[in-house]
């Protein structure tokens, strides 16, 4: 099992869509999630900076932020991209985090 966090950023203003449409997680992308080894998935939000900070476990080798290929996460991309910011693609803007501390 690995574990996985990096953080994105959240557009100034946007807490409670953000937490709205996050609620409401569709039951199709909850489900890729699950399938493809994303057994538990948190965000966190620094609303100082709008930092928001994730933490995924997965089995496997990759995260959510492997499946960029897939139809279902593109539209939730799409769906996020007015609230956050984002690359051409729509996908987040998402910066990997290096682990320096663990205590199981």
């Amino acid at each position: 099992m690995q574990r996985l966090a990096f953080k994105m950023k959240l557009n100034p203003g946007q807490k409670k869509a953000y937490t709205k449409r996050h609620n409401e997680l569709w039951p199709e992308l909850r489900k890729l999630l699950k399938q493809n080894g994303v057994s538990e998935y948190s965000i966190f939000l620094d609303e100082e900076t709008n930092t928001l900070f994730a933490f995924q476990k997965v089995s496997g080798e990759g995260g959510s932020q492997d499946l960029a290929s897939n139809e279902i996460v593109k539209k939730w991309w799409n769906f996020m991209a007015d609230i956050m910011e984002v690359n051409p693609d729509n996908s987040p803007i998402s910066i990997p985090l290096e682990e320096v501390f663990y205590m199981p």
